[in-house]
């Protein structure tokens, strides 16, 4: 069994607490532990943050998919801005790779450190524009964790 979900979000700061209680409320249905599921929201945070800022013009939105299957925790945010400037736009490889995410410059400065963060807290991150349009993908993995006692929808993720 798996849990996924998809939604469309406009490019306005109050989506992207939505986006982290909406994983949070799954986590917690599946029974993940606290530690791994704030982990998990804070990245999504930092990628929702990221999409709210330099994601397109006003009247685009952004994508978020979370897909919870066995013991991994894949998340999705595809924003229509510029892109990464240092990748091209090609067709995604079907092999996984992680992007080379720099520290920032400074721990005083105000940005940069959303991409930093995210590969801190999950265990594999991929940064690509999207295949033939405009905007980025950020995504990212996480081992999951169970919560001691956990509901039974825990066992049956566990079990696929």
């Amino acid at each position: 069994m798996s849990i996924w979900w998809s939604l469309h979000l406009r490019r306005e700061a109050a989506s992207v607490p939505l986006a982290r209680r909406l994983l949070i409320g799954a986590m917690e249905t599946a029974g993940v532990d606290p530690e791994t599921s704030y982990d998990l929201a804070v990245a999504l945070s930092e990628a929702c943050a990221n999409a709210v800022e330099h994601g397109g013009d006003a009247s685009t939105g952004y994508r978020v998919t979370a897909l919870i299957d066995g013991d991994t925790c894949r998340i999705e945010v595809t924003d229509s801005g510029p892109g990464f400037a240092d990748r091209p736009r090609r067709p995604r490889r079907h092999t996984a790779r992680t992007a080379y995410v720099k520290a920032p410059a400074s721990v005083h400065e105000e940005h940069g450190r959303g991409l930093f963060l995210i590969a801190s807290l999950t265990d594999h991150v991929q940064v690509d524009n999207r295949p033939g349009h405009q905007g980025a993908v950020v995504s990212f993995d996480k081992i999951l964790k169970w919560r001691e006692g956990g509901p039974p929808a825990a066992a049956l993720l566990r079990a696929s």
